[in-house]
Parts: structure tokens; C-alpha cells; sequence
């Protein structure tokens, strides 16, 4: 019986891909291709660390940002499935899928607004709230051990600067989603 199973690729490192580069396309400046490429590889793995989270709790990435959406929109975390799918970039058709689904899971209730019989209503649950609440708790652990090597002043720093490479983005590509207007 033989293996038929490849072996799984690895990602060349940073300094081999920065090479290749070079090889390829010589106006490459290797120092901004090292803060992009390892922008882009740490947030795919943090994406990945973060939807293992989210996942260990039963609840998909979907749903977690429908979860946090209503967090942010404040207590009582409620808004109409109009202005979640705004929010989140979704067309209505699949914002009610995706309401669906937590309803019955018990994440979210989808009422009648009271003072307005046709507008409907999506409120985050006790449960809902709880999983939201495991997920931060959990992403906080993680997200101070990514940190741990850098001083105080080192994550402010880096905060900042972050911030800063953000700002530019949105300012070049407004229509690319994710604007953070509340950076200050």
C-alpha cells in the first residue's frame, strides 16, 4: 500500500519570497516588501488563530461579526437586519440567512419593532452576549502573548504607526470597506 498523500508545501520564508522578488522585478525595495509581506502573513495567521477561537465556541466567523456589530452598536445591541447587512458589507438576502441560522441557535432574537409593526428588530442574547464575551476573553490571551516581547512604549509605537499605514489605505481605497473613522 503506498502513500498517496503530498507532502503539504511550505511558505518560502520572508527573506526567500524578498529574494525572488529581487530576482523578478529589480525597482523592488526589499525594505517595504518586508513590512507588506509580513503585514499579510501575520494577519492571515491571526485570522487563522482567531476563527479556531471562535470555533472551539460553536459559533462561525460569520457569526462572531454579526456578534460584535451588535456589541458595538451599544446596549441594548439591537439594530434592524438593514443596518447590520450595511454594516457588515452583506446583501439582505444574506444577512437573513445569517439571521436564521443564530436565531435558532439562540444568539440573536429577530422581533417586531414594537412602534413600527413592518421594521424588524435583531437583539443579541444572554447567549449571544456570553460567546461574545468567551471570544474577547479569548482573543485577549492571544492577542498579549503575540505581544508579550514588546515594551509599552514599543506597542504604542507600533499602534501608532500602524494606525498611521490604516489611514493611508482608507484615504487611497475609501471604497475598500473597514474605514475606522473612530481612530481619532
Amino acid at each position: 500500500m503506498s502513500d498517496t498523500t503530498e507532502p503539504e508545501l511550505q511558505e518560502p520564508s520572508l527573506d526567500e519570497q524578498i529574494a525572488a522578488y529581487q530576482r523578478e522585478f529589480r525597482d523592488l525595495d526589499p525594505q517595504v516588501e518586508q513590512v507588506v509581506s509580513a503585514l499579510g502573513r501575520l494577519n492571515r495567521r491571526m485570522n487563522v488563530a482567531y476563527g479556531r477561537q471562535v470555533a472551539a465556541l460553536g459559533i462561525s466567523n460569520a457569526e462572531w461579526e454579526v456578534l460584535k456589530t451588535l456589541v458595538l452598536s451599544g446596549a441594548p445591541y439591537r439594530l434592524g437586519p438593514g443596518e447590520l447587512a450595511k454594516r457588515l458589507g452583506l446583501t439582505p438576502a444574506a444577512m437573513t440567512h445569517r439571521i436564521d441560522r443564530m436565531a435558532g441557535e439562540g444568539l440573536v432574537t429577530r422581533d417586531r419593532d414594537e412602534n413600527n409593526r413592518v421594521r424588524v428588530i435583531v437583539e443579541l442574547t444572554d447567549e449571544g452576549r456570553t460567546k461574545w464575551l468567551e471570544a474577547m476573553r479569548m482573543a485577549t490571551d492571544f492577542e498579549e502573548d503575540l505581544l508579550q516581547d514588546l515594551s509599552g512604549d514599543e506597542r504604542g509605537a507600533l499602534g501608532e504607526i500602524l494606525i498611521r499605514l490604516l489611514r493611508r489605505v482608507e484615504h487611497a481605497q475609501p471604497d475598500a470597506g473597514g474605514r475606522l473613522t473612530d481612530l481619532g
